[in-house]
């Protein structure tokens, strides 16, 4: 049985092209067997190459690490576009990196700080933002006391999954990525609360708060914001299938 039949076998909606990114990985015939075979079973596609595809960036992910979602691009394009050169963003709960460093190509000059609370998600990041500061730690709690009301753009793509929903998910991220990446908490919204109630002392007068969020959550979304102290709008990208909340904090 040839590769793309046995990936299409295993429910590969598009065999050829992880055929053929398979075989351009693999040193020889047994190393593409093993890598399909590790397909077949589950394993995402990204860790088996070693990279993802995010923004028109090759991002370094590694087994374990949670690999970036196309849409969270719509997430990293918003988060530019609030930033100019010499802006400082923060990248928090960063995983891998992907959004600051789509952030970083679009908008050279900003100043870029990046945090997560999982070690190898954190060495990740660092491969991928040779020229950030990224820091190992749970939220803000990691970041340079000197920040404090001096950022101008913190992004966050929490997990927003709610608990009770994370059996429902494909197996290749149930069993390969970790649960801290995926679980939200009761409604999905637990980070996004923490998030919000600590982003206020962070940002200047008329910095920017944005995260990633379901469209069924996005109302009960919007009110954390503002409970928060923020002015907020959702925005949608209906290509991506992609839904954010983008707040202010008053000037």
């Amino acid at each position: 049985m040839d590769v793309v039949t046995r990936l299409r076998a295993a429910g590969c909606v598009f065999a050829e092209d992880e055929a053929r990114l398979l075989t351009e990985a693999a040193g020889s015939p047994v190393e593409l067997d093993e890598l399909v075979a590790a397909r077949v079973a589950g394993e995402p596609l990204e860790h088996l190459l070693g990279w993802a595809e995010f923004a028109g960036l090759r991002i370094a992910v590694t087994s374990g690490v949670f690999v970036p979602r196309r849409r969270t691009e719509f997430l990293a394009e918003a988060a530019a576009g609030l930033c100019g050169p010499g802006s400082v963003v923060v990248d928090l709960c960063c995983g891998c990196g992907a959004i600051g460093a789509a952030v970083a190509a679009a908008v050279p000059g900003v100043v870029l700080h990046a945090a997560d609370v999982d070690p190898a998600a954190v060495a990740c990041a660092r491969r991928n933002l040779p020229t950030a500061e990224v820091h190992l730690g749970d939220l803000f709690t990691p970041l340079p006391r000197a920040l404090r009301g001096h950022v101008d753009v913190v992004v966050a793509n929490v997990p927003y999954v709610p608990t009770a929903e994370i059996d429902w998910m494909p197996v290749e991220a149930r069993l390969h990525e970790p649960l801290s990446a995926l679980d939200g908490g009761a409604d999905g919204l637990g980070f996004q609360r923490a998030v919000a109630d600590g982003a206020l002392d962070w940002l200047r007068p008329g910095g920017h708060l944005l995260v990633e969020t379901s469209e069924r959550q996005s109302p009960v979304s919007l009110e954390v914001f503002a409970g928060a102290g923020f002015t907020a709008e959702v925005r949608t990208c209906d290509e991506r299938d992609s839904t954010i909340v983008v707040g202010t904090r008053p000037r």
